[in-house]
């Protein structure tokens, strides 16, 4: 890792990346491609050290409440969290001026900050956004070796259940050819089911390829999965928008459980959902005792 003093925290949608790279080593990682313009090696994490300092004088200056968001392209639970505990930090200050949060990862390392998820809900929104791509374990491990399993992860999302705090579930990416089954859909969508998540994104059943990360993905492809390279080559080319040829099947499976399971599967609904703050106002019960 290298520490780096950022010059701002927050986007202008009040989103935020604490850390820059990443070291889960997902083979399919988008935030891979050359358009990012990353300066340094994927897995060497740039650490924005001053990243406190900057939202807490952001949040103080802010004349109306929002909702903070952070994940969208880093993970904030990286394998450097526990350790530097700069996520913690941030969201103890936002508890602290009452924003709300919007949270994403893949790492059941955010249980250790489920007080401070529970405080922030108390009194605005607080809502954890899961990715689960892949229902095999065995699979998994494979296509995202260096986080958390689904299986863990699913098991985050009955434990936010457990303490009424909202769940969106990424269900992206697909990989043609090796996710893109109907047991695998419907075994995340079990999962989904039973953590009565508030939402799924899907944005159909493939990936995106495109400099950077296709190098990447076809290298992993070499490594686990030969011959499979050629296969997507033939069929897709350079293609950027790589879509399974079960799409229509999958899709058909996926608005259908959701739709039995009041699940909400509209991303453009669930965006606006992750975006609208809302504050709690605790009016006191006054209390008088007539003699």
């Amino acid at each position: 890792m290298h520490y780096k003093e950022a010059k701002g925290i927050l986007s202008q949608t009040n989103g935020m990346n604490l850390y820059r790279g990443c070291t889960h080593g997902c083979i399919y990682c988008d935030a891979r491609s050359k358009c990012y313009q990353m300066d340094h090696e994927f897995e060497d994490i740039e650490v924005k050290i001053n990243a406190p300092a900057l939202l807490e004088k952001a949040l103080s200056s802010k004349r109306k409440k929002c909702m903070i968001g952070t994940g969208a392209m880093s993970d904030p639970y990286l394998s450097l969290e526990p350790e530097l505990e700069l996520t913690k930090t941030c969201l103890s200050l936002i508890n602290q001026y009452g924003f709300g949060l919007s949270i994403q990862t893949k790492s059941n390392r955010i249980l250790r900050d489920l007080d401070l998820l529970k405080s922030i809900h108390e009194k605005s929104k607080c809502v954890v956004q899961i990715t689960l791509t892949t229902y095999d374990e065995e699979l998994c491990k494979i296509i995202e070796p260096g986080v958390c399993t689904t299986r863990e992860r699913f098991e985050v999302l009955l434990k936010l259940k457990e303490n009424n705090i909202p769940t969106v579930v990424w269900l992206d990416p697909i990989l043609p050819f090796i996710t893109d089954t109907e047991e695998n859909i419907r075994g995340i969508l079990n999962y989904c089911v039973e953590a009565k998540v508030y939402g799924i994104i899907c944005f159909g059943m493939g990936l995106t390829l495109r400099e950077g990360n296709r190098d990447y993905f076809y290298q992993k492809l070499d490594q686990h999965f030969p011959g499979l390279k050629k296969r997507y080559q033939e069929t897709y080319g350079y293609a950027y928008e790589i879509m399974s040829k079960n799409n229509d099947k999958l899709m058909r499976i996926f608005h259908d459980v959701c739709q039995k399971n009041d699940i909400i599967c509209d991303n453009q609904k669930l965006f606006r959902y992750l975006h609208e703050y809302e504050g709690k106002n605790r009016v006191e019960q006054l209390s008088f005792d007539f003699i």
